[in-house]
């Protein structure tokens, strides 16, 4: 493999990482209140200083999956956390997470096969 090639690749992990690092800074901020929404793929790729079709090629070159996969699984993680560390209520939790209840519950299950309230029943000690 010639120079330019691995520095290419090397760039291509790079930049996967720094979107991996951002998001989680950016849950972060939203669970925390610093930040009051989610930003879009498009606005992340903005804050890399990438366009958003380098971002999600690169991404989906890199891992296989869309960028959009790893964000709501990252989300999926902070509200598993939440629901298991936390004594707060679905509802507050899928406000934290900025969702409409219904909707935060719809997209838990589509993920993890359970509503939040089961998995929270299930896996609490």
């Amino acid at each position: 493999m010639n120079e330019t090639n691995q520095n290419i690749l090397k760039r291509s992990k790079e930049i996967t990482a720094n979107y991996f690092r951002f998001l989680d800074g950016h849950i972060a901020d939203v669970v925390s209140g610093k930040v009051g929404e989610f930003m879009e793929i498009n606005k992340i790729a903005g804050e890399l200083f990438l366009s958003h079709k380098h971002l999600t090629d690169t991404v989906q070159k890199e891992t296989g999956n869309h960028p959009c996969h790893f964000y709501d699984l990252k989300i999926i993680d902070e509200a598993k956390r939440m629901l298991l560390e936390t004594d707060k209520s679905i509802s507050e939790i899928a406000k934290i997470l900025t969702y409409d209840p219904s909707n935060f519950s719809k997209f838990f299950k589509k993920f993890v096969g359970l509503t939040p309230g089961q998995f929270r029943q299930q896996n609490k000690k």
